[in-house]
């Protein structure tokens, strides 16, 4: 039963839609000081981190963050911190892998493609280092003894970098998570929408004129402005009203007078 929820937890973080805020290629850049202290003292940094995305709470604490069959059963009620040490110093790996299960299932994040790729590689390589070491203990050839260590020294290498640049991940994540990089981001109420665009062309008129400004009398010339004196210089204008006016036929016969 334990293995059959392992496996459907392992299907349902395959459908995570988040991601981390740096990828494993990044990180090295992201927080070049922590990756390095991951480096050189990659337990210590185990047991920070378990502790921090526990929120500092050893009464939450399980081995292997409740992902392993021992999870529960080693006292970790009664001496958490020293159950802690105990996993990061003898089991590291594991005490990794963990940390990062258990901030995937608390943020629904998934693995990238190339976070993926690279971890596959660290893997690889190490079970060809070991594949090539137990070639070479059994025919004795020291050719091949020598590959077999090359191999284990950059298998070695290669692990050590995946896990610091790893654990910069998790660091750099729960910084994200207690607000380091500053509040998120709020959504404003976007503004009203309007009903016309000063842009838009107006249509023409059709069968009328067109009208003018509200206030001016239709037919008649404008009016005077208002600081000058009353009929002002130079008003009505010439010309005005025109010769040709009334036009011919207006007012129409039969219109009373």
């Amino acid at each position: 039963m334990a293995s059959q929820e392992h496996i459907e937890k392992m299907q349902a973080r395959q459908n995570f839609r988040n991601l981390w805020h740096t990828d494993l290629m990044r990180t090295i850049q992201a927080d070049t000081p922590y990756c390095c202290f991951a480096l050189w003292c990659a337990p210590c940094v185990s047991y920070l981190l378990r502790k921090r995305a526990l929120y500092d709470d050893m009464s939450r604490y399980t081995c292997c963050a409740g992902y392993m069959p021992c999870s529960g059963r080693c006292g970790e009620s009664k001496c958490p911190e020293f159950c802690l040490c105990t996993e990061v110093f003898l089991c590291f790996g594991n005490s990794v892998a963990s940390t990062r299960f258990l901030l995937q299932d608390e943020f629904n994040i998934q693995t990238t493609q190339c976070d993926n790729c690279i971890i596959g590689f660290m893997f690889c390589l190490q079970q060809i280092a070991c594949i090539f070491s137990i070639v070479a203990m059994i025919v004795g050839s020291e050719e091949i003894q020598e590959a077999s260590q090359l191999l284990s020294c950059l298998a070695d290498f290669v692990y050590c970098t995946v896990c610091a640049c790893m654990q910069t991940q998790h660091k750099i994540e729960m910084d994200k998570r207690d607000g380091k990089f500053g509040p998120q981001p709020v959504m404003s109420v976007p503004p009203v929408q309007q009903m016309s665009r000063i842009d838009q062309q107006v249509p023409p008129s059709v069968g009328y004129a067109p009208q003018p400004a509200y206030g001016q009398p239709y037919g008649y010339p404008p009016a005077p402005p208002p600081s000058q004196g009353y009929p002002a210089p130079g008003y009505p204008p010439t010309g005005y009203p025109p010769a040709a006016y009334p036009p011919p036929g207006y007012p129409p016969s039969g219109y009373p007078k």
